[in-house]
């Protein structure tokens, strides 16, 4: 047969295959769905979810299929959710905190689990360690910097004894938190006092037995907490008691001080994990990663209504001052 017979449909064939993998291109990023999932809905866990979403946009997935819902702070919630987005089989799920992240782990050892804000996702037994798993799981630690915090907290109150923290028993990340804090405080000069919450209407109640007992209150990580910040910021305030927080996003709703992370740069972050497995990556071969970079934030309204003073070295260096 001749080349120059068939030469010239020959270019047009393979000209029409080149054209159509191009305007397939966006179809298969189309067709990606990931699914989302969060214990509870407050601002730092919020600021996560839009933080994976912004940052598929970012990361080449515009038009990415992108579904989310809350367990609103129950585990059996959680798993039902799990098992529902199981069903629906997308590319992958990402979990937002302890309690999700391990109902979407019990749910599946196939599709690829990303978590997000999951404090010690070891003690969780979610991986065996922060090296590549290995398995379906991989994701984003936000274990605190106690340290920095009982700095802080130091540094408002440098005759404090005491700290009050009102936690949920029942959440392993406050768990192993509340354990960390026990070992980090006695060398900060602090005894650390523990009030259990079960849920975010024993809050209130937790919060008001630390009164009288303590010389400041400190919230963890811990989302029945943080979902019901306002009455431990109540307490501080009828109480003249000051409220920290690990959080940044707790300060605007009305704690003193915080050093924290940034939660959605962690979204940010996270996306980044999920937009490689997208493109192809096993979950299993990425290394757990730390959550990187702090923010302090201070609130001068707070102070006052909580009888401190922000001292000008702190208000120097907050990254953030709600007046």
């Amino acid at each position: 047969m001749s080349m120059f017979r068939f030469g010239r449909p020959a270019a047009l064939l393979s000209a029409a295959l080149l054209s159509a993998s191009v305007l397939a291109a966006p179809a298969l990023a189309e067709s990606k769905y990931v699914a989302v999932t969060a214990i509870v809905e407050h601002p730092a866990l919020n600021a996560i979810r839009d933080g994976v979403k912004d940052g598929l946009k970012a990361q080449g997935f515009p038009d990415i299929k992108f579904t989310y819902e809350s367990a609103q702070g129950s585990p059996a919630t959680a798993a039902q959710i799990a098992r529902k987005l199981v069903g629906e089989k997308p590319d992958a799920i990402v979990a937002i905190a302890t309690p999700s992240a391990q109902a979407v782990a019990t749910a599946t050892r196939d599709i690829p689990l990303i978590f997000s804000a999951v404090t010690d996702p070891v003690s969780a037994k979610l991986v065996p360690s922060l090296d590549p798993s290995g398995t379906n799981v991989t994701g984003l630690s936000d274990m605190l910097p106690l340290d920095e915090h009982l700095d802080l907290i130091r540094a408002f109150m440098p005759n404090a004894k005491k700290i009050g923290v009102p936690y949920n028993p029942g959440e392993s990340n406050a768990v192993s938190l509340v354990n960390a804090l026990k070992k980090a405080g006695p060398a900060a000069g602090f005894e650390i006092v523990t009030a259990a919450a079960n849920k975010s209407s024993d809050v209130l109640a937790a919060t008001q037995s630390l009164v009288g007992k303590v010389d400041a209150i400190y919230t963890l990580t811990d989302n029945t907490i943080v979902s019901a910040l306002e009455s431990v910021v109540k307490v501080g305030n009828d109480n003249k008691i000051p409220v920290f927080a690990a959080d940044i996003d707790s300060v605007e709703r009305g704690a003193v001080a915080a050093v924290g992370f940034d939660y959605y740069d962690l979204g940010i972050q996270t996306a980044s994990m999920v937009a490689a497995v997208l493109k192809g990556e096993k979950a299993g071969a990425i290394a757990t990663r730390t959550a990187s970079s702090s923010k302090l934030s201070v609130n001068k309204k707070a102070a006052a209504a909580q009888g401190v003073t922000i001292p000008d070295a702190v208000l120097k260096r907050a990254t953030k001052v709600v007046e």
